[in-house]
């Protein structure tokens, strides 16, 4: 006896019917639910509709995130003992001021510029040593320790790093640049993110605009070696530079600004284009319906 069954029946997954039996189907319940006619909402995404969420966004949360980036900053927290420290934080049963594998290294070479006259008589080169380390670091970050006559009596009870030839109450003759206050300590301290750095060492002014701050001529450079860098193979150098408004030498700013500038505009160029095709193509469909 031959049974004859049709094509939808066999999709569902078996013959309509067995016999003595009733028929059988994997065809979903008539509900709104499995028939997928529940209301639903899906946003349409122009521009119109994103650029003013950006704008909207950009302008609440960039107060706001300046307000907790200074409310952060002037929150202050003191650890005791400070991890930081180690190894370097006691020597000779004393604290070590100032402690930390940090500023045991600070550079201590001493720099001096002479130019060289017809007569061969070395002229030293005025190199001012103040106003080389931010001013929030100078003013803010660091402090003297409060309290005594004399520096020297505020840090005492404490020894000086191992690496250090002097203590740091005796950095400089000047008491507004001696102790944590001393601006090459403050600026060895504002530690580089990689092992190839510069650091600011010292500021030649400009006495005239009529004259240049280095006139042409021989010069000679008398470096009084204190800083060791052989058992770890490092260099030293000293570079003269100019400066802009901008500070000095730093090519990958520019090139950052400039890499991104490009990628966006870029990206703008492309969406238009996109958008414009398919704004064509849409408008000639509704014509041709």
């Amino acid at each position: 006896m031959a049974m004859n069954y049709n094509a939808k029946d066999e999709v569902d997954g078996g013959p309509p019917c067995a016999p003595g039996g009733t028929a059988k189907t994997r065809r979903p319940d008539n509900t709104a639910f499995k028939q997928q006619r529940l209301p639903a909402w899906q946003p349409i995404l122009t521009a119109g509709t994103v650029l003013p969420i950006f704008f909207i966004i950009g302008l609440i949360f960039i107060p706001i995130g300046i307000g907790i980036f200074v409310t952060s900053n002037n929150i202050r927290e003191i650890e005791n003992p400070s991890k930081e420290c180690e190894p370097y934080r006691r020597n000779e049963d004393k604290p070590i001021a100032p402690c930390g594998a940090i500023a045991n290294s600070m550079f201590n070479d001493t720099l001096e510029l002479f130019l060289i006259g017809n007569d061969s008589y070395p002229v030293p080169i005025a190199l001012k040593k103040k106003g080389i380390a931010w001013w929030t670091d100078k003013n803010v970050k660091f402090r003297n320790p409060p309290g005594g006559d004399s520096l020297e009596e505020r840090f005492k009870g404490t020894t000086k790093p191992v690496n250090w030839l002097k203590p740091v109450y005796m950095l400089d003759s000047d008491p507004d640049n001696n102790g944590f206050i001393n601006e090459d300590f403050i600026v060895w301290m504002r530690t580089a993110a990689l092992p190839t750095f510069r650091k600011l060492y010292r500021l030649i002014e400009r006495k005239s605009d009529l004259h240049p701050t280095l006139p042409a001529g021989r010069y000679s450079l008398n470096i009084t070696y204190n800083y060791p860098v052989h058992y770890f193979d490092g260099r030293k150098r000293m570079i003269l530079s100019t400066i802009s408004w901008m500070g000095g030498k730093n090519p990958f700013l520019g090139i950052a600004y400039i890499a991104v500038g490009s990628i966006s505009f870029l990206l703008g160029v492309v969406l238009l284009v996109i958008n414009h095709k398919y704004r064509n193509s849409s408008n000639t469909a509704d014509i041709t319906i």
